[in-house]
């Protein structure tokens, strides 16, 4: 594995961050990157403390045998009784996927809960300078008093003020609605090929999305699914571990467990997120799988197609975030998603976040139904 190290400026860092801090902020990005493994991600702590001189820079210097000690009161590290080894907690984790969001999103303006604009006029919680007619049912504190008094003196005088039906004008409002996202990880080996780490932007953007949802959209849901040489489903928490394995890509298994998983839901509004870089090169032909690393197998890319239609019918839609350049498999995205009718980006790693987070809240027209 190759990491790409940028040079640390201690005068930056030390008028903002206690020691603690500093070095927290690096354990938390080694932790991700060794899958959960407390040893060696203090071991490259070490290293990189004896190359940069890192505790020796700071104000007040902090030795790692005081952080690492701080890290157990803290309560961000444990001893596993039955492995006898340190391992993160539920705190370490919280706190990378909290960084994955300020790290991404640092421009995020807290929206309302469960709030996701459409174009369409309904119930909701902002208010539009638009009004008109008030119909039977509606919520009464929305009438516009002004539109209101303005229709009953039409018709009223000094003698007889009489106030109709017909007179009541109400606030127009934007509907919102609640989606149900199922975001798809490619674990495959290619993850990791050719000397470039694809799976760390892959993992960050996914911790801050399940952030920012849990945060800003309570009303909405997230479920993640990684797919290999099979594709299951993974709670938040595991998210900074992830790890590639030596798996070709199902990318057909990964899309029916997310379909399966939205078909549950009863929310208008579903959507896959995928995010991946190689070719459908697996998928089961019952207990067994069947595989083809090389080129585009038809076989397999018809079964992928017909999923997405599946999808499609199911009124689920697939965008595809493709982090790999080759154009024949830039056509397989541009056919998968003429199938689905859904959208692709090409993107850029460092720019990954940027298009999964405006395609998630982008004012988007729906079919509500």
């Amino acid at each position: 594995m190759h990491f790409l190290y940028h040079h640390l400026d201690p005068d930056s860092i030390k008028a903002k961050q206690s020691a603690f801090d500093t070095l927290f902020d690096l354990f938390q990005q080694l932790i991700s990157l060794s899958g959960g493994e407390v040893t060696q991600a203090l071991r490259w702590l070490t290293e990189l403390d004896k190359e940069y001189g890192i505790t020796d820079d700071m104000d007040n210097p902090m030795s790692l045998g005081v952080f690492i000690k701080q890290l157990q009161e803290r309560g961000y590290i444990r001893l596993d009784d039955e492995k006898q080894v340190m391992v993160p907690t539920s705190k370490t984790g919280q706190s990378i996927r909290k960084r994955a969001l300020e790290e991404i999103f640092r421009n995020l303006k807290k929206g309302l809960p469960g709030a996701h604009k459409t174009a369409y006029s309904g119930k909701g919680a902002e208010r539009q300078p638009e009004t008109r007619p008030w119909s039977p049912g509606e919520d009464l504190s929305q009438i516009d008093p002004n539109s209101t008094l303005r229709n009953m003196l039409r018709h009223s005088s000094l003698d007889s003020m009489e106030l109709r039906e017909d007179d009541l004008e109400v606030f127009e409002q934007d509907f919102q609605t609640s989606t149900a996202t199922v975001l798809l990880i490619d674990l495959s080996h290619s993850m990791i090929l050719y000397g470039e780490d694809r799976i760390t932007p892959a993992k960050k953007v996914a911790m801050a999305l399940s952030e920012l949802i849990a945060q800003n959209y309570a009303k909405d849901s997230l479920d993640i699914v990684v797919f290999g040489n099979e594709a299951w489903k993974i709670e938040p928490s595991e998210l900074p571990y992830l790890k590639v394995g030596p798996f070709h890509t199902n990318t057909l298994h990964g899309l029916q467990v997310a379909r399966h998983l939205l078909e549950r839901k009863r929310i208008a509004n579903r959507q896959i997120f995928m995010i991946t870089d190689g070719k459908p090169s697996c998928m089961f032909e019952g207990e067994r799988l069947y595989k083809n690393s090389y080129g585009l197998d038809r076989k397999i890319v018809n079964r992928v197609l017909d999923e997405a239609v599946i999808c499609r019918r199911s009124k689920i839609e697939i965008t595809t975030f493709m982090i790999a350049k080759d154009p024949y498999l830039q056509n397989f995205v541009r056919d998968l998603t003429e199938a689905n009718k859904g959208r692709a980006y090409y993107a850029d790693l460092n720019h990954l976040g940027g298009y999964v987070f405006e395609d998630f809240v982008r004012n988007r027209k729906k079919r509500m139904k």
